[in-house]
């Protein structure tokens, strides 16, 4: 099934919509999804491919496109990555295709994005639908149109919905959008405005990844959207209920918590890992070295080892939380001060274990043929953007088992 990529960013949702890749054992349920796991290396697996493969990704970030095109040319795309990658503002692409230009692909079945979220955050502004910034993510001038703010991008991933019709879209976001008066109703509604009024989007729904086997606290809201012709008639009437039946419902089952196996901790995330001056790999060795400011301030707390990390924020160096603190700023991990570890903050590596970004993922990468390198800054801000990949392949999963208990099976 042909996917079309918005917002890719360094590509946690596409890694984890095409599985293949490799994560922690801990993270799969095998009970509940015996058919899951490809291969087994004791505490690590390699889960599944989907029926999911990436034609198309975009995004504004040349750094984004640097790092998803190394990953994903080592990972089934090979030379065609860097065409498969466009980097351009979704508002540009609309506005090309609409003046006749051939821009999107044909034959789309599924279309995924996690639209800008700075807007919707509570660790931001809030100023939602009247966000300040351009689709270029800089400040707008006063005369500029508002639908081409960051915080209306979502209505331009409508537009490149109703120009390629997908079977179903998946779009992303931050918890506290559902928390901005009616702000998740509207962009429902909108949503199901994209092809002449041809979508049928189910309630909104806020997933909590540890839920998933992610280690990372991380809460986010997932829209679906239906395409009314391509629906098998019981599908279609299913999804319009007030309660959706389980057997219909786009969203994956929790696998992780109560009664389930045990949520994945920092311990098990960070297994395996030298500290920075001991490790050959480039993202473990780059952490900041911003300097511990006291506890007003956000990333100033050491991670606890023995429960799930914290959400990986997509920040400056200053905000990134603490591997270990020393013992005058409240350091907890014992054992490692006794011997000697030093204060530092989590390395690039363990923010992308955090994320369940897989250890073949090179985030620090020198200048590439386009003159651009990935920085340990750069780093950061890409995995905080990040969708985790274990969530991402709990989402596709589900709907791949239930592809054709929702469409016609195509000749």
């Amino acid at each position: 099934m042909n996917l079309l990529s918005l917002f890719s960013g360094c590509g946690g949702m596409d890694i984890g919509f095409e599985g293949n890749f490799k994560c922690l054992k801990r993270s799969i349920n095998s009970d509940m999804h015996p058919y899951w796991i490809k291969s087994d290396y004791g505490e690590w697996v390699t889960v599944q491919p989907t029926i999911f493969k990436t034609v198309f990704a975009n995004d504004i970030r040349p750094d984004a496109k640097v790092a998803w095109v190394s990953y994903f040319t080592e990972h089934g795309l090979k030379e065609s990555a860097n065409d498969i990658y466009h980097l351009k503002s979704i508002v540009d692409l609309v506005k090309e295709s609409k003046a006749g230009k051939k821009v999107f692909p044909d034959n789309i079945d599924i279309v995924t994005g996690g639209f800008p979220c700075q807007d919707f955050s509570v660790a931001g502004k809030r100023l939602g639908f009247n966000s300040h910034k351009s689709h270029l993510g800089s400040a707008l001038a006063e005369d500029e149109p508002s639908v081409e703010s960051r915080g209306q991008l979502y209505m331009w991933m409508r537009e490149v919905i109703s120009i390629t019709l997908p079977k179903v879209f998946v779009a992303e976001n931050v918890k506290g959008l559902t928390n901005l008066n009616d702000v998740k109703e509207v962009i429902e509604h909108d949503f199901a405005s994209a092809g002449d009024n041809g979508y049928i989007v189910v309630p909104a729904e806020v997933l909590y990844a540890p839920s998933y086997g992610v280690p990372q606290s991380r809460e986010r809201v997932i829209f679906f959207g239906f395409k009314k012709s391509a629906l098998k008639e019981d599908a279609k009437w299913a999804l319009t209920q007030p309660e959706i039946p389980a057997k219909y419902s786009p969203y994956p089952i929790e696998t992780h918590g109560k009664s389930k196996m045990p949520f994945v901790t920092c311990s098990d995330a960070f297994i395996g890992l030298s500290e920075p001056q001991d490790s050959c790999d480039p993202s473990q060795k780059a952490f900041s070295r911003a300097k511990y400011i006291g506890t007003h301030c956000q990333g100033q707390k050491e991670v606890d080892l023995d429960s799930i990390g914290p959400t990986i924020r997509s920040e400056h160096h200053g905000n990134i939380e603490y591997r270990r603190l020393n013992a005058e700023h409240g350091g907890k991990h014992k054992n490692e001060l006794v011997a000697g570890l030093p204060e530092r903050r989590l390395t690039v590596r363990e923010c992308a274990r955090l994320q369940t970004l897989p250890d073949d993922y090179q985030f620090i990468l020198n200048k590439s043929d386009n003159n651009i390198a990935v920085s340990s800054s750069d780093a950061y801000r890409l995995i905080g953007n990040a969708v985790p990949c274990v969530l991402a392949y709990n989402i596709a999963k589900n709907l791949e088992e239930k592809w054709l208990l929702y469409f016609e099976e195509e000749n």
